[in-house]
């Protein structure tokens, strides 16, 4: 049985463009607020040239400077805009914003490796858990899907958070979170059925609106 339209949510999720933390193969994190470079300004501008058209009644960024500005074009045209800390990336710690070398390197494959095999409350060093993230996503979920009335909404955040967020909206475990690829300014399409209480994904990671720009400056 589908869905009626007026019990449907429109959720458009999307990561943020690139930075150059991103290009240089930085860990960037919650502790970085970095902004897009010339290459994620022009990602963000062909999301909106693509996207401009769509209904959306509410945009929710992280508090991080890199959502803000992938969603500009948006915000300009005076759409509702929140902001909500709840949406940053993932705190890597004591290693974020530093340049990669192979130790670090080593640390990030066994960290992540540990969360795959199920370990999901291990903190990186200084930083946050993936399932300390969850719970602080938790109660922006609760209150988006408290707003039947806003029936498309766009949501600009970041690679590592998503992959947490998705897990959780398609009640996947969480040590399953890099089943949900991502790339700088990629899409996410999902509806929220209201009367199922269930999420569905139209979308994953869809970059149609990047096939005339270069992967990297």
């Amino acid at each position: 049985m589908q869905a009626r339209p007026d019990l449907v949510k429109d959720i458009y999720l999307i990561r943020h463009g690139e930075t150059e933390y991103n290009r240089k193969g930085v860990v960037q994190g919650s502790g970085i607020d970095a902004d897009l470079n010339e290459l994620g300004q022009k990602q963000a501008a062909a999301f909106f040239a693509h996207y401009k058209d769509l209904p959306i009644d509410k945009i929710y960024t992280s508090a991080l400077r890199r959502t803000h500005q992938s969603v500009k074009g948006f915000i300009d045209k005076g759409l509702p805009w929140e902001q909500h800390a709840g949406l940053n990336e993932i705190s890597w710690g004591n290693k974020e914003g530093k340049s990669p070398n192979t130790e670090d390197d080593l640390y990030y494959k066994n960290l992540t490796k540990t969360w795959r095999e199920g370990n999901v409350h291990v903190q990186s060093e200084e930083g946050e858990s993936p399932a300390e993230v969850l719970e602080r996503q938790k109660p922006v979920v609760d209150l988006l899907l408290s707003r039947p009335e806003e029936k498309a909404i766009l949501i600009a955040m970041h690679g590592r958070a998503m992959r947490v967020l998705l897990t959780h909206l398609f009640n996947a475990p969480l040590h399953h979170m890099d089943q949900y690829a991502h790339q700088n300014l990629c899409l996410y399409h999902l509806q929220y059925d209201y009367t199922a209480q269930e999420f569905r994904l139209l979308k994953g990671n869809c970059v149609i609106h990047l096939e005339d720009l270069p992967q990297s400056m």
